[in-house]
């Protein structure tokens, strides 16, 4: 990787491990996944002709095998590139970690796999990161130069805002793209009045939310009396968390709260990787991959 110009060799580094860390997990463990799921999306149907030996099984159209009484595949022409778009949030409730890394630093790695994997494909991949304002827009391009800018700019990128405003990101980074494409949201999903952006924006094209948890945002530690700082807006409040009662309830409004977003993504017919600052990204990934590949297979 070439010097460039205002980045210092340091990030330079980093650029390069978050690289080969990536390159590494997309070439042994998604190498077909990424296709198979998406591939479709970005060709055209040309015809049903009879099944021939060789042909895949996924291609069968089972109506019209059904009607004929023996096997039939459906025909694509030229697959047109696809289109990934990575909405990722920097908001304060971001910059939070308790187990290893940040909520931030989770998601640039997620993110970094899910371009790796595009790039590989031969897609566009590009993102948009925000906060309470959209901070930083990479327009989506192919090719390893680009993966690598996306990668720096993952890493490095400081935003001005604190709070967050993701029914915001949710419009502006539809309209960035004219035609269908794959929108992966990482966020927290801490913010209100998301179901009419999340319905429009599924509407038009593939949504995947991406939700990052910490461990300490679900279970409230017991340390006696502490002072919690809100990251996005800076105010405190003092909690005695050594009540058993304090905890139980801290305990359920958080779980009510992951339940209704749950919800809310089921009916909207949207896909969730959940990922934990404690865990890794593979884990999540695969049964992404492996979940929509068998309810394709099902259709």
């Amino acid at each position: 990787m070439n010097a460039t110009p205002g980045v210092s060799p340091e990030v330079l580094r980093q650029v390069k491990l978050l690289e080969l860390q990536t390159r590494g997990l997309v070439n042994s463990l998604f190498t077909g996944e990424y296709r198979s799921v998406f591939k479709g999306q970005g060709m055209e149907f040309a015809e049903v002709r009879e099944y021939q030996a060789g042909d895949e099984v996924r291609s069968i159209d089972w109506n019209v095998t059904a009607r004929m009484g023996r096997p039939f595949v459906k025909r694509y022409i030229e697959e047109r590139e696809l289109t990934v778009m990575l909405a990722v949030d920097l908001s304060g409730s971001e910059r939070f970690g308790t187990r290893g890394r940040f909520k931030s630093e989770l998601a640039s790695e997620l993110a970094a796999v899910l371009a790796m994997s595009a790039i590989r494909n031969n897609d566009r991949v590009g993102a948009v990161l925000f906060t309470d304002r959209i901070e930083h827009v990479v327009p989506p391009r192919k090719g390893r130069r680009h993966a690598l800018r996306l990668m720096r700019d993952l890493l490095v990128f400081e935003p001005v805002g604190t709070r967050t405003d993701l029914p915001a990101a949710l419009e502006f980074t539809g309209k960035m793209v004219a035609h269908k494409s794959i929108i992966f949201v990482v966020s927290d999903f801490q913010a209100p009045d998301l179901e009419h952006p999340l319905k429009l924006l599924a509407q038009r094209h593939d949504v995947i939310a991406v939700t990052v948890d910490d461990p300490s945002e679900q279970t409230l530690p017991d340390i006696g009396l502490a002072r919690f700082v809100d990251p996005e807006t800076g105010d405190t409040i003092d909690i005695d968390t050594s009540d058993p009662d304090v905890r139980r309830r801290f305990g359920e409004a958080v779980e009510e709260e992951i339940t209704t977003r749950r919800r809310l993504l089921r009916r909207l017919a949207i896909d969730e990787i959940p990922v934990h600052t404690d865990g890794s990204i593979v884990e999540p990934l695969i049964r992404f991959f492996r979940a929509r590949e068998t309810r394709a297979r099902r259709r």
